[in-house]
């Protein structure tokens, strides 16, 4: 099983800070930076979600958000994270993952468009996902996403200081598995704050390789269960970044960036309120 297969999505060092041992606590200041560069990643993914269409490219979108994120006083998570060569990830249809933006990659109507993207300001990340329904899709494909996005909230509604990681994975898990589906392994959540990328792992199903973390006020975790209508198991492609379904069969993912509060949690990510 090969959890952390790809630099994007490990909990890796950004290049930007230096290293921090275990699991930060934000204080006040540092949520409210978060909360800022984190509605920049709403407001981006909530534009693009209004604006795609068949015929445009991903590279469009790509340049869509670029432009976005530097408006607004930020700079782009990925472009030029460990190489990736672009503001946001753009995967279609059966690829599960890091896709790469390109003008030759034309999305088309009954499309499951993925859209990825971070941005990083005053010394924080906000990161999130969604996926789009290009234009009329199949049954299975809506259904997918569907429940994909119902995954992550089965999760979010777990987060509360107090309750553990396992409690938001064995939630995720239930739901996909209950409607037909298959939860990828290869890849998982993270937290998320000074690096674009930090502890803990969080996992969307249950394994024994959970670190069994309880969860406190002031952690920040990217929650994002990707799940496939057909085999869990995914391949790199030679690009070395975009990961795909084994069996060809369609993938959707959803993650917001959720802070723990002693009573529940707050979607920084939320695109309902930008």
């Amino acid at each position: 099983m090969n959890i952390l297969s790809n630099l994007l999505s490990q909990p890796a060092q950004s290049s930007r800070t230096k290293k921090r041992r275990g699991i930060e606590i934000k204080s006040p200041r540092e949520i409210e930076i978060m909360r800022q560069s984190a509605k920049i990643v709403a407001t981006v993914l909530k534009e693009i979600s209004e604006l795609v269409q068949p015929g445009m490219t991903t590279a469009d979108l790509d340049a869509h958000a670029e432009k976005r994120i530097r408006e607004m006083g930020a700079t782009p998570s990925f472009k030029g994270y460990h190489g990736f060569p672009a503001s946001i990830c753009s995967s279609i249809n059966n690829e599960v993952v890091h896709g790469i933006p390109s003008p030759k990659k034309v999305i088309r109507t009954g499309d499951v468009l993925k859209v990825d993207t971070g941005a990083y300001q005053q010394g924080f990340h906000g990161d999130s996902c969604i996926t789009i329904a290009v234009g009329e899709v199949t049954p299975e494909a809506a259904k997918l996403i569907r429940v994909a996005e119902e995954a992550l909230y089965k999760g979010i509604e777990q987060v509360k200081a107090g309750n553990y990681l396992i409690d938001l994975a064995g939630a995720i898990q239930d739901h996909v598995e209950v409607n037909g589906f298959s939860i990828v392994e290869d890849f998982t959540g993270h937290g998320v704050g000074r690096n674009l990328h930090e502890e803990p792992s969080v996992f969307n199903f249950r394994t024994r390789e959970m670190p069994n973390v309880k969860l406190r006020a002031g952690m920040t975790l990217a929650i994002e269960p990707i799940v496939n209508a057909g085999s869990k198991f995914s391949r790199t492609l030679s690009d070395r970044w975009t990961a795909v379904t084994v069996d060809n069969s369609l993938s959707a993912q959803f993650e917001h960036t959720v802070l723990v509060t002693n009573d529940g949690y707050e979607i920084l990510t939320d695109r309902s309120k930008v």
